[in-house]
């Protein structure tokens, strides 16, 4: 049984002053995922009794970022790590980690946002074509878990104002079009699997007008999972309770 855990934490620096390293003894996951680390290396003390942490910074500083933290006991180093989607032109923005698990891998995420307007869109969509790329390669030697903030709300059921955010970065419909194109080349989404029809369910919200108070939020950070093991998925957590960043984090519980 695996004990996977995502979750933007929107500055790392900020998130172990909220209590980030005490939630990860609590949960005490076998791998820890982050995304917008928004540091360098050596910035700040990212140690953690048994486990090894696994950073791809971003160049820009402040920026992006993400990282894994692995259980010790799991008997993985840094030969089973790499970084970035093998693309050309994605790889100067720490946006993926990727660690070999023996019978799957496991990739973080921070998907780029399409920013206000679609500023980014273009970019937005040559990455999703990279990635889906990248993970199908993967997936045609052993299964994949793909985690993280991919920065699209799916359906009108994960976010809490479909009719006014239609077109919106992370609910455009170029951004929905490429995620199930995505699980259509033999993904699924963990959550859904579980919970195909629970609505209010979300693990990002607006800092502006008391949005997490009201639960005015957005699904849409992630587990999917190579189809041909969905049915070892046991349960996935949407922990709300749990506070330090704008989004909050997404267990994944898998008989592997």
């Amino acid at each position: 049984m695996k004990n996977l855990i995502t979750w933007n934490v929107n500055g790392l620096r900020a998130a172990i002053g909220k209590g980030f390293m005490d939630f990860v003894k609590e949960m005490s996951p076998d791998a820890m995922c982050i995304q917008e680390t928004k540091m360098q290396k050596g910035q700040a003390d990212v140690d953690i009794d048994g486990y090894t942490a696994y950073f791809n910074d971003a160049e820009r500083k402040g920026y992006s970022g993400t990282a894994i933290w692995c259980k010790d006991s799991l008997g993985i180093d840094a030969s089973a790590v790499s970084y970035d989607i093998d693309a050309a032109g994605h790889d100067t923005e720490g946006r993926s980690v990727t660690i070999d698990y023996g019978n799957f891998y496991l990739v973080c995420e921070y998907t780029p946002n399409a920013q206000n307007e679609l500023a980014r869109i273009d970019y937005r969509m040559e990455w999703e074509d990279a990635r889906r790329a990248y993970i199908k390669k993967l997936d045609a030697i052993k299964p994949v878990i793909l985690c993280g903030d991919l920065n699209v709300a799916r359906t009108e059921i994960d976010l809490k104002n479909p009719k006014t955010n239609r077109g919106n970065a992370g609910f455009s419909d170029e951004e929905r079009g490429k995620i199930e194109e995505f699980l259509s080349s033999g993904f699924t989404d963990a959550f859904r699997y579980k919970y195909p029809d629970l609505e209010g369910a979300y693990t990002w919200w607006s800092y502006r007008f008391n949005a997490r108070k009201n639960n005015a939020g957005w699904r849409i950070d992630y587990f999917l999972v190579s189809d041909r093991i969905a049915d070892k998925i046991q349960d996935v957590i949407i922990h709300n309770e749990v506070f330090g960043s704008d989004h909050c984090p997404v267990q994944l519980i898998i008989d592997l």
